[in-house]
């Protein structure tokens, strides 16, 4: 399952975020009394072709791809040392797939910045800072723990030599990520899961005035900062997304359009954590359930229907697959069959994205 942690200072809007992608109401402003508990939801992947298959074939259940998201009290310059509620509460996140770095904008005097004024590039250097120094006390005691031991193995020597590369780098404010190291470098730390080594997203909460203008502060110097350290930059306004969410289906589409926007930036978010991974979906339908199913780009027919369950892929004979293209085009499965468009593949077939399956096995 594909996991998000949410991370930024506090009273950016990580939580309302949050409640937003995960249709959740955990309270928003607690993170300012000391709470230091980790939110955790489930958020659907946003998907229009499963709302085509879903009225396609009337199913009892439909189910969208998901992803967990992990929102993490907010951090402030100085956590590492114990500042505010510190950071120990990262740990919560080390196994997340990706991170979601949530950056404040937009003007409030109801809402104070932890800092007293709105700097998106100064509160962007605390957090990266932060998670930074938060790897390497994870470094620091590491080496502390394998010294300390009676005998020092071979393995843990190798393990060493390169958590010191590790320590050198993160002390001149290089990211794992871009530490140039060998594969049998990476391999030795493969269990570790350091937060500068995963995949970033980072969304700009601004204001409906910003949103409006297209415009907020210091716009250029966060979209080179993105773009040079290849982030994908999401602009999103909370107040106008919490407003959205709570209008019926025709008022929000109208208020939506009214304000230039095809899509909320909360789908948005949920598909680029989807795509930052490289992750694809296919789909199985019936009268049952419409189902997305989440695997890597560039797996293959068998191993796909063991995602769906270990049976299918134990005694796989052979994938009925229809592209989700050509089912939408025609507009039912019997045309499909009549062109010729439906297709038996084998084992090593590559699903692509948006493919139909059908599974033929025998156990």
């Amino acid at each position: 399952m594909l996991t998000c942690g949410i991370v930024g200072l506090p009273m950016v809007g990580k939580t309302t975020i949050f409640n937003l992608v995960t249709n959740s109401d955990f309270e928003t402003s607690n993170y300012l009394t000391g709470k230091t508990e980790i939110n955790v939801s489930m958020a659907n992947v946003p998907d229009t072709r499963i709302d085509f298959l879903a009225n396609l074939y009337k199913p009892k259940k439909t189910t969208y791809a998901q992803i967990q998201f992990s929102d993490v009290p907010g951090l402030v310059r100085g956590a590492s040392e114990g500042k505010g509620v510190g950071n120990r509460f990262l740990d919560g996140i080390r196994n997340a797939d990706l991170l979601v770095h949530v950056v404040r904008a937009f003007e409030n005097k109801d809402v104070p910045h932890v800092d007293d004024s709105i700097d998106p590039m100064r509160d962007i250097e605390t957090v990266n800072m932060e998670i930074l120094l938060a790897d390497m006390d994870l470094v620091e005691k590491r080496i502390e723990r394998i010294k300390a031991g009676k005998k020092i193995k071979k393995e843990q020597e190798a393990e060493i030599a390169v958590l010191q590369k590790c320590l050198e780098a993160l002390e001149n404010e290089v990211t794992v990520h871009n530490i140039d190291l060998s594969a049998a470098e990476r391999e030795l730390l493969v269990n570790y899961s350091f937060l500068t080594d995963k995949p970033m997203i980072m969304a700009v909460n601004i204001d409906e005035e910003q949103l409006r203008s297209g415009s907020y502060p210091e716009m250029e110097q966060v979209r080179e900062f993105a773009a040079e350290k290849g982030i994908i930059l999401l602009e999103i306004c909370g107040q106008i997304e919490m407003e959205i969410s709570q209008l019926p289906g025709d008022d929000r589409k109208e208020f939506m359009e009214d304000l230039g926007l095809n899509e909320s930036g909360i789908d948005r978010l949920a598909r680029a954590a989807y795509d930052t991974l490289g992750l694809i979906s296919f789909f199985t339908v019936g009268e049952d359930e419409v189902k997305a199913w989440t695997i890597p780009e560039g797996l293959n027919a068998k191993s796909a229907a063991g995602k769906i369950h270990s049976d299918l892929e134990r005694g796989f004979i052979r994938a009925e697959v229809v592209a989700f293209k050509d089912l939408y085009e025609l507009g039912n499965m019997t045309k499909v069959k009549e062109k010729g468009l439906a297709r038996l593949e084998g084992k090593d077939y590559i699903v692509k994205d948006g493919d139909i399956m059908n599974i033929r096995f025998n156990v």
